[in-house]
C-alpha cells in the first residue's frame, strides 16, 4: 500500500492525527528519504567508476559491456529519483500538517479536527504522482490548497445569533454607523433581548 493509499484507506488518516502521529510518520518519511539518497549516491559513484573503465579499455566488446551496465544503473537512478520525488513531496505534506496541527492547538487550545477538505484529497494524490511537478512547485501548490482549506473552515465556521449580531454591529462600527463601544454595547444587548423574545 502506498503512501496515498494509506492516507485515504486507514482508520485514522494522516488529516485527523495528533502532532505526536503526524511527526512519527514525517520521521519515517524523511528516513526512507535518506536511504534513497544514499543509493542516488552509490549508483553515481558506479556509473562514474564504469566511464573511467570503459575509458581505460580497448576492446570493443567489453566497452559494450561497461556501456550497457552504465546505461541500467543509470535507468535505476532515473526510477529512484522519480520515487525520491515523491517521497520528498509525501514529507513535506505530513510536515506542513503536522505544523498546522501545532499551530492550531496553540491558537485553539484543541486538537481540531481534519486538516484537508474531501475534495482536495484528490488533487493532492495528482500533484504527487505528476512527475513534471517538483518539489518547489508542489510546495506552492499544497500551501494553497491547504490555506483555502483553513479559509473555508474559518468562513465556514459556526456562529451563534447573539455573536452574529455583534459582527453587524462591528461592522457598523467600521462604516462610522455607531460611534463608540457604550453605543455598541446598548445595542448588542437590545438585539439580544429581541432575538430572545423572538424566540420565546
Amino acid at each position: 500500500m502506498n503512501f496515498f493509499e494509506w492516507l485515504t484507506t486507514k482508520r485514522k488518516t494522516l488529516a485527523t492525527m495528533s502532532v505526536a502521529e503526524l511527526r512519527a510518520q514525517e520521521m519515517l518519511l524523511e528516513n526512507e528519504r535518506n536511504r534513497m539518497q544514499a543509493k542516488m549516491t552509490k549508483l553515481a559513484r558506479e556509473k562514474q567508476k564504469l566511464v573511467g573503465q570503459g575509458a581505460q579499455e580497448r576492446t570493443p566488446e567489453l566497452r559494450r559491456t561497461f556501456a550497457q551496465q552504465y546505461d541500467l544503473l543509470h535507468t535505476e537512478q532515473m526510477m529512484l529519483a522519480r520515487h525520491l520525488n515523491i517521497r520528498t513531496k509525501e514529507s513535506l505534506t505530513v510536515s506542513r500538517l503536522r505544523m498546522l496541527r501545532e499551530t492550531a492547538q496553540m491558537s485553539r487550545g484543541r486538537a481540531g479536527g481534519a486538516l484537508i477538505r474531501p475534495g482536495d484529497l484528490a488533487t493532492i494524490e495528482r500533484l504527487i504522482e505528476n512527475d513534471r511537478i517538483d518539489t518547489a512547485m508542489y510546495q506552492e501548490r499544497l500551501d494553497e490548497i491547504l490555506r483555502a482549506g483553513l479559509e473555508a473552515d474559518e468562513s465556514t465556521a459556526v456562529v451563534s445569533p447573539a455573536a452574529r449580531e455583534l459582527l453587524k454591529i462591528w461592522d457598523d462600527m467600521d462604516a462610522g454607523l455607531i460611534k463608540d463601544t457604550d453605543a455598541a454595547f446598548d445595542e448588542a444587548e437590545r438585539r439580544v433581548r429581541e432575538q430572545e423574545r423572538a424566540a420565546e
